[in-house]
């Protein structure tokens, strides 16, 4: 697609995005690791973390793996994909490389740090970007709409 057939993914879009991935994530994650404990987290004994060694896979590693391997593959996760939206380079339009992937998984947790505010940027920034999205130089990107982009190298 040329720049000019596409638009910035604004705030509550990208939000309603991250609700599906959210979901699908759980639908995943909850009964693997009943499987794997026999219990879930909010069971567990007041103030413990981890339940074992396999949380740390379940909870953080794979849904990590699988995310930054969406981005790489498909420019997307299943919520933005029902959105027709993709995480692209901010400059070439290009889908994002794995270092850039990595560095944007790791931007949501500096986003999420003081009260969200790295997320709620996306609804005041001129190219809907979150502070992970400048982190990566990554924008969400998705057909026609108000706004067209512009890359800087095309």
């Amino acid at each position: 697609m040329k720049s000019t057939e596409l638009e910035y993914v604004g705030f509550w879009a990208r939000a309603g995005a991250s609700l599906i991935d959210v979901i699908l994530q759980l639908v995943i994650v909850i009964p693997l690791t009943f499987v794997i404990y026999g219990r879930l987290r909010f069971m567990s004994p007041v103030g413990s973390f981890l339940m074992g060694p396999a949380d740390v896979f379940v909870n953080y590693i794979l849904p990590a793996v699988v995310v930054i391997a969406m981005w790489v593959r498909f420019g997307a996760t299943p919520g933005k994909m029902a959105l027709s939206a993709k995480v692209v380079d901010a400059d070439t339009g290009e889908p994002l490389t794995i270092p850039a992937s990595l560095l944007r998984y790791v931007g949501y947790f500096l986003s999420a740090i003081p009260f969200g505010l790295g997320f709620l940027w996306v609804g005041l920034d001129r190219k809907k970007q979150g502070w992970h999205d400048k982190l990566a130089n990554s924008v969400v990107v998705r057909p026609a709409g108000v706004e067209q982009v512009r890359f800087q190298k095309s």
